[in-house]
């Protein structure tokens, strides 16, 4: 989530309910796309969406900012449904993982929920941040499900254990080159060889990319040379190719980073006509799926439509 002037107003307000260009390369569909696959698909009306997740298989999970909901889409067919109707609180960021569980970052609410895929049934739900804190995003792990606090320099834990088994959740305070200045932290990932976590930081010298040590905490700031990230916010990690959503230019950065994560090179930005803010990203079969936020659409409620978009990998 972007710490714009707009996303401001929309948390202050407690929330009612063409073609791809390329700069530096040309957009290809990785191996494998579906190009017969729906390219736009549309959203319950007044769902508010923020994160995306899509696991193995080809359904796309969109939490509800509004209602704190989950709905499923086939990516085939572009038909979905409502698999978790929300505690009337928010859902941002989601992540699904293989025993079937969706992690969800609950915003303002300050809960690390976890909920089954399928049946919608809530398993967990950790209230572990109070007034004026913003659980945002979530990233899994082979042992944990990550989750980061905008309004604090710190991270939160979700310990995995055997089979699955979810822990108490813990706290990881962030130094280092850390800057931490009102709505600071957005979007997080792995870096390439998986030593550390990525985690965008919008008050670093106009928006910067910091690489955290997941035991220390200790964050250094990526060198991305003259590139920064003002608006950066989800983030998907493809090989040693990371996918920045920046919602406020309505584009994706594309930017190329060697196996430790210190450093990176921009090697593209992907627009689309059809974006309109989106927040973050998840891939399936050669594309980005995005889910259109729609924040600076004036009047919204709970007959305002929202969609989703793919486009090509680079």
């Amino acid at each position: 989530m972007t710490g714009s002037l707009a996303r401001r107003q929309l948390l202050g307000a407690g929330i009612a309910l063409g073609a791809t260009a390329l700069i530096g390369g040309t957009a290809q569909a990785a191996p494998g796309t579906a190009g017969s696959w729906p390219k736009e698909f549309s959203l319950p009306n007044g769902w508010g969406p923020e994160g995306v997740a899509i696991g193995s298989g080809p359904y796309a999970y969109f939490g509800s900012i509004a209602t704190g909901g989950v709905y499923r889409v086939n990516l085939a067919s572009g038909k979905g449904k409502v698999v978790h109707r929300g505690l009337g609180r928010m859902t941002v960021g989601l992540k699904v993982d293989s025993w079937g569980r969706l992690f969800l970052a609950g915003g303002s609410s300050g809960e690390l929920r976890v909920v089954d895929a399928h049946s919608g049934a809530l398993l967990a739900n950790h209230v572990v941040a109070g007034e004026n804190s913003f659980v945002n995003d979530v990233l899994l792990t082979r042992d944990a499900a990550w989750f980061t606090e905008s309004f604090s320099a710190q991270l939160f834990k979700l310990p995995l254990g055997r089979q699955g088994r979810i822990g108490a959740p813990e706290s990881l305070t962030l130094s280092g080159d850390w800057v931490q200045s009102g709505f600071t932290s957005n979007g997080i990932s792995l870096t390439p060889d998986g030593s550390a976590l990525l985690v965008t930081n919008a008050a670093a010298d106009g928006g910067s990319l910091m690489r955290v040590n997941p035991r220390t905490g200790v964050a250094r700031k990526v060198d991305l040379g003259d590139t920064t990230l003002p608006s950066g916010d989800g983030l998907v990690l493809i090989g040693r190719t990371l996918y920045v959503v920046q919602p406020n230019p309505n584009q994706v950065d594309v930017i190329r980073l060697n196996r430790s994560g210190t450093r990176g090179t921009a090697i593209g930005v992907i627009r689309d006509d059809r974006f309109d803010l989106p927040t973050t990203a998840a891939a399936y079969k050669g594309r980005l799926y995005l889910p259109n936020s729609r924040f600076t659409t004036p009047g919204r409620d709970e007959n305002t439509p929202y969609n989703a978009v793919s486009v090509p990998l680079v």
